[in-house]
């Protein structure tokens, strides 16, 4: 395993610089904090598990950044409010990843009420409370830069509706809070993953689970995407970088959602993939 995270960004290009991430104790929200403390910023990640979000800020801290975590539910708003009025009281929150999220899988027909309430308050109203609180209790007066996840909806998302109404809501969600915040100079943009190589993979049994190794075979490029890839995606869009670009939803799919199958791509070994996360584990699934 390499020394730390082998970023393509310039070393301390987020100095002095606090950016939250949700979701931060697995997957792609601890390989996004891990870049961003590799990159000087003070990390501060949250979700509902204790356990992983203290791990994940050991490895950080092992690793020479710096990052400190809060466990809540993005989904009960008075929790959310006092969370971020004690983040705030600290000094300005530079940065949001809202990348707290999940789903199930099912048909639309299997879907009940509750199940569907459920993905849509996990990826549609806790990132809508997030974002709300944030800007509020910090970035109306301080400015700031917000990146959403949703999630590779463009061709609909059979066997997870619920999933893709609440991912092309964030979308939406994106676009409107750009317009209406750019006055405070805060920019709000979005990434689309498609299938990625990460340790949310093997909570899936059944079908789901049988189908994932197959998956890259109706990928262009392929391959599934590294975690580091999604990180750099929205490393750049909080970075100086991105400073004119506001609303938009970055597809990264490896080409997954374009052509069809009557013109299907060209078979070939796979794109060469990028991988600075110097902790990555592949998933069991995929092994």
């Amino acid at each position: 395993m390499a020394a730390r995270y082998d970023s393509v960004f310039r070393p301390g290009l987020f100095e002095g610089r606090r950016v939250w991430v949700t979701g931060g104790g697995s997957g792609i929200g601890r390989c996004v904090a891990h870049e961003l403390a590799a990159l000087g910023a003070e990390v501060l990640i949250s979700g509902r598990s204790e356990d992983k979000l203290q791990r994940v800020a050991d490895e950080i801290t092992q690793d020479g950044g710096h990052c400190r975590w809060r466990a809540f539910d993005i989904r009960d708003e008075e929790a959310v409010k006092a969370q971020v009025a004690d983040a705030a009281a600290e000094g300005p929150i530079a940065g949001l990843v809202n990348n707290a999220g999940g789903q199930f899988p099912s048909p639309v027909m299997g879907i009940s009420k509750r199940g569907f309430d459920a993905v849509v308050a996990n990826n549609l109203t806790g990132g809508f409370l997030m974002m709300r609180e944030v800007f509020v209790q910090s970035m109306q007066q301080h400015g700031g830069a917000i990146v959403n996840m949703t999630a590779d909806f463009r061709n609909g998302m059979p066997g997870m509706a619920h999933s893709g109404a609440a991912r092309a809501g964030m979308a939406n969600l994106t676009q409107t809070a750009a317009y209406e915040w750019a006055h405070a100079h805060v920019r709000v943009n979005a990434v689309a993953p498609g299938w990625v190589a990460s340790s949310g993979m093997d909570t899936y049994g059944g079908a789901v689970k049988a189908m994932i190794p197959k998956l890259r075979h109706h990928v262009p490029l392929r391959r599934l995407a590294t975690e580091a890839e999604v990180a750099s995606a929205i490393v750049f869009l909080l970075s100086p970088g991105a400073s004119f670009i506001t609303g938009v939803t970055l597809q990264i799919d490896g080409g997954a959602s374009l052509g069809s199958a009557i013109y299907p791509s060209i078979d070939h070994a796979g794109s060469p993939p990028y991988d600075g996360f110097h902790r990555a584990v592949t998933p069991e699934v995929l092994k």
